[in-house]
C-alpha cells in the first residue's frame, strides 16, 4: 500500500513528525531550499517582467533525484515547511521540482510540532498561499539586483571581493552614522550634589540621603562647575533642613508579553551575550524537537519566527492552571491576559514563541539537553508562565525636603524616594533585563519614617563632578530593537542582517558593541553618497509594506519591482560616471617577507584574501592567507599547526601551515580536544558532532 509522503526541511524535524505520525507517512527533509537564483549569474530577465531563473544546485541534486522519487512512489504529498514566507517558498519550490503528475499536493501550516497541533494540520490541508511565493520572490530578486549590480561598482572603486546587500546596508549606516554621533560629542561637566541628613529626635533614627534638585519654587538648578558647587555647598551646610512633604503611593508594574523574535534575540543577547544567529539556531533545534526520554523526539517550543504576541487560548489555560498550583491562587490575574503588539507588519495568525507544555519545566529538562539549549528553553519558558501571573505592587515613596538659607529668599529643594515589594506578583519568577544604555531604577534604601514639618540636621555632603555621555555603540540587542522600531527586516532576517555585516568585516564586536571598521565607513559613504534613495530607513521600511502587501495580495509583485527598479537602474548608471576610486590601505600582519624581510600584507585578489610583501612590485613574494586554528598538525614529529585556507574555487580547506614540508591536509574542520579513543585528531561532523580523522570514534561535541 502506498504511504503519503511528507516534506519538511530538516532531518530532525522529520524525526518528530514521525514520531506522530505513524507509519501511515514516509517522512523525508528537503535540508533547505532545494532550488535557488544561479550563483555565478544575475539569474533575473529584467526586461521580461523579472522573471527568475531558478537552479537546483549541485549540492542539492541528490537529495532532489530522493524527493523525485519518494513523490512518485507516493499516495499523496503533503508540504510541511516552516509557516512563514519563507517556508511558503521553499514548499513552492518542492512542488515544482518534485511533481511528475497529477498525484495531489498538499501544504500543511503548524505553530508547534505537538500532536494535537500535527493532527489538527493533517485534517485541515490547504493549497499553496501564492501571495506569500510572490512575496518571497519578490524581496529575493530584489535582493539579488541590489548585490549583482551594486557590487561589481564596489570591486572597481574600493576593492575586489566586496559585496552591497539592500537591507544590510542599512543597518551599516545606522552603525556608521551612530559613530559619527559619537566622534562629535562635546563633554559637558556638571556636578550633582547628595546631602546625608537625619533626625535630631529620635537620635537613633536612619539617615536619609537625598539629591538637590532645585529650589524649592520649581527652578531647575544646573551645577556646571567646580566653583558653583562649591558656592552651594557653603550655602547648604548653613542651611537649615525641614520636611516639606512625604507621599507613599502604590505602583503596579505588569509582566511584559511572551517572546517575540526580536524580543527573544534581545534577551538572550542581554542575558548571556548569545548571538542573534545562536540564539535562532538554539530555538531551531527546540522547535524542531530532542529527545526527551520515554517521549522521544519532542518539539519543545512554537514557532521562533514571529511577530506576534497572541498565544493560543488553551496554552493560557494551562498556564493559570500551573501558576495556582505551583505559587498559589493569589498569583493568578482574576482575568487572562492578552497582549496586542505594535510590529508594523505583525502576522496575528501567528504566535508568540512559548514552550509546547506549561507543565515541562525546565528543570524536568536538565537530563536531555545541552547547557545552552536549556538557558534558552528556559528563558522563554519563564517569560510565558510570568506573563500570566499577577502584577507586581510597589509602595513607592517619596520626600520632599526644603534647605532654608540665611537671609536668603529661596529655598533649595531636595528629593529622596524609595520602593517597597508588597505583592511580588510575576516578578517571583521572572523580570526581563535591561539594555546596557537604559537608565536602571535608582535602589535606594528603605526611608526612615518621615513626616511634614520634621527638622533635620546635615551629617555630610557629596559633591561629585560628571560628564555627560555620548549615546552608546549599538549592541546586537538594540541594533535589532532599532530595526524593528524602524520596520526594516522580518522576524526571519534581523539575524541575518547582523551575521552578515559581521562576515564582511564591514563592523567589528568590541566588548559585545558594534563598531564599524574602515572598509565599513568607506563602502557605507559610497553607498550613502551614490544610492540615498535605496540605502535609507524611509525607502527600506517602505519596501518591507509593500511586500506584505504582495504576501496579502493588495499588489502585483511585478509592479513593486518595477516600481523598485526604475529609479534603481538610474542611481547606478549615475554611480558609474561619478563613483571615485577609493585607496585603502593595506592590513598589516606580523609576518615578514622571506625574500627581503619587509613586512607582508593582506591584499585581495581574484580568489580572496592572500599575503604579498608590502615591498611590491621590487619583491613580488605572495603566499596563500591562513586563519590559525590553535590545532596542531597530527603528523608525528611535525611540530606544525593546522590552519584554515581557501582554495581558487573558494572553497575552505585545512592544511599543516609547513606546506610543502608536511602535505597534511583535511576538509573538516579541525577540533582542539583529541579523540577519546586514539588520541587522534578529531573533526566536525554535521555541525553537531566530532568525529575522529584516524579510527571510528564518533561523538557528541563538547559544550
Amino acid at each position: 500500500m502506498k504511504k503519503n509522503l511528507v516534506i519538511v526541511e530538516s532531518p530532525a524535524k522529520a524525526r518528530t513528525l514521525a514520531r506522530i505520525l505513524g507509519k501511515e507517512y514516509n517522512l523525508k527533509a528537503s535540508m533547505g531550499h532545494i532550488r535557488d537564483l544561479p550563483k555565478g549569474a544575475i539569474g533575473v530577465d529584467v526586461e521580461n517582467s523579472f522573471a527568475p531563473k531558478y537552479v537546483v544546485p549541485r549540492t542539492k541534486s541528490k537529495v532532489v533525484k530522493e524527493l523525485k522519487e519518494a513523490a512518485r512512489t507516493a499516495a499523496a504529498v503533503y508540504l510541511a515547511t516552516d509557516p512563514d514566507r519563507e517556508g511558503e517558498a521553499i514548499a513552492w519550490h518542492l512542488a515544482e521540482v518534485t511533481r511528475s503528475d497529477r498525484k495531489p499536493y498538499r501544504r500543511v501550516v503548524f505553530h508547534e510540532i505537538t500532536e494535537e497541533a500535527i493532527q489538527h494540520a493533517f485534517k485541515q490541508p490547504r493549497s499553496i498561499d501564492l501571495g506569500l511565493v510572490n512575496a518571497q520572490q519578490a524581496r529575493r530578486i530584489m535582493d539579488r539586483l541590489v548585490g549583482y549590480k551594486i557590487s561589481p561598482l564596489l570591486w572597481k572603486k574600493v576593492r575586489r571581493g566586496l559585496s552591497a546587500g539592500r537591507v544590510q546596508s542599512v543597518a551599516l549606516r545606522i552603525i556608521v552614522e551612530r559613530e559619527r554621533e559619537i566622534n562629535k560629542f562635546t563633554p559637558q561637566e556638571y556636578w550633582t550634589i547628595e546631602a546625608e541628613l537625619a533626625r535630631k529626635i529620635p537620635a537613633e533614627a536612619a539617615a536619609v540621603r537625598a539629591s538637590l534638585v532645585g529650589l524649592s519654587d520649581g527652578t531647575k538648578l544646573g551645577v556646571h562647575n567646580r566653583k558653583e558647587s562649591d558656592e552651594i555647598c557653603d550655602e547648604l551646610r548653613e542651611a537649615s533642613y525641614r520636611v516639606a512633604g512625604v507621599k507613599t503611593k502604590k505602583a503596579i508594574r505588569r509582566p511584559a508579553p511572551p517572546f517575540i523574535t526580536s524580543t527573544l534575540q534581545q534577551e538572550a543577547w542581554r542575558r548571556f551575550r548569545f548571538s542573534a544567529k545562536q540564539t535562532m539556531a538554539i530555538a531551531q533545534q527546540l522547535y524542531e524537537g530532542l529527545v526527551v526520554g520515554d517521549e522521544g523526539s519532542v518539539g519543545l517550543i512554537t514557532y521562533m519566527r514571529t511577530d506576534s504576541t497572541r498565544v493560543a487560548r488553551s496554552a493560557i489555560v494551562e498556564a493559570r492552571e500551573f501558576i495556582s498550583a505551583r505559587y498559589g491562587p493569589e498569583f493568578v490575574p482574576a482575568h487572562a491576559r492578552s497582549f496586542t503588539r505594535a510590529v508594523k507588519g505583525a502576522q496575528e495568525a501567528h504566535e508568540a514563541i512559548r514552550p509546547t507544555r506549561i507543565g515541562r519545566e525546565p528543570s524536568l529538562l536538565n537530563p536531555y539537553l545541552s547547557k545552552t539549549q536549556l538557558k534558552l528553553y528556559q528563558l522563554i519558558w519563564q517569560r510565558m508562565v510570568a506573563s500570566q501571573m499577577s502584577d507586581a505592587i510597589f509602595d513607592n515613596t517619596s520626600v520632599e525636603i526644603e534647605a532654608m538659607r540665611p537671609y536668603a529668599s529661596s529655598k533649595y529643594l531636595l528629593k529622596a524616594s524609595s520602593s517597597v515589594i508588597k505583592s511580588p506578583g510575576f516578578m517571583a519568577l521572572y523580570t526581563a533585563s535591561k539594555e546596557e544604555d537604559e537608565e536602571e531604577e535608582k535602589k535606594s534604601p528603605l526611608l526612615p519614617r518621615l513626616e511634614r514639618g520634621n527638622r533635620l540636621e546635615l551629617i555630610e555632603l557629596f559633591p561629585e563632578q560628571r560628564f555627560t555621555q555620548p549615546p552608546p555603540r549599538f549592541t546586537e540587542a538594540s541594533l535589532i530593537k532599532m530595526l524593528e522600531q524602524n520596520g526594516i527586516g522580518r522576524p526571519s532576517t534581523y539575524a541575518t542582517i547582523l551575521s552578515t555585516i559581521q562576515d564582511r568585516e564591514y563592523i567589528n564586536k568590541d566588548k559585545g558593541s558594534l563598531q564599524p571598521t574602515e572598509l565599513g565607513t568607506i563602502v557605507n559613504d559610497q553607498l550613502t553618497k551614490h544610492f540615498d534613495n535605496i540605502v535609507n530607513v524611509e525607502f527600506t521600511a517602505r519596501m518591507e509594506e509593500e511586500l506584505d502587501e504582495i504576501g496579502s495580495r493588495k499588489r502585483e509583485w511585478v509592479d513593486v519591482l518595477k516600481g523598485f527598479y526604475t529609479p534603481f537602474d538610474e542611481s547606478l548608471k549615475s554611480a558609474a560616471e561619478l563613483m571615485e576610486k577609493v585607496k585603502l590601505a593595506d592590513e598589516q600582519t606580523e609576518e615578514t617577507c622571506p625574500r627581503c624581510s619587509k613586512p607582508l600584507v593582506v591584499k585581495y585578489g581574484r580568489y580572496g584574501k592572500f599575503l604579498s610583501c608590502s615591498g611590491y612590485p621590487e619583491c613580488k613574494y605572495t603566499k596563500s592567507y591562513e586563519v590559525k586554528t590553535g590545532v596542531g598538525c597530527p603528523e608525528p614529529d611535525c611540530g606544525g599547526e593546522i590552519v584554515e585556507k581557501t582554495n581558487k574555487k573558494n572553497r575552505v580547506f585545512y592544511s599543516c601551515n609547513r606546506w610543502p614540508e608536511c602535505s597534511f591536509a583535511i576538509n573538516a574542520r579541525p577540533l582542539p580536544q583529541p579523540c577519546p579513543n586514539c588520541g587522534g585528531l578529531l573533526t566536525l561532523y554535521r555541525g553537531k558532532q566530532a568525529k575522529c580523522a584516524k579510527c571510528d570514534y564518533k561523538g557528541k561535541l563538547e559544550e
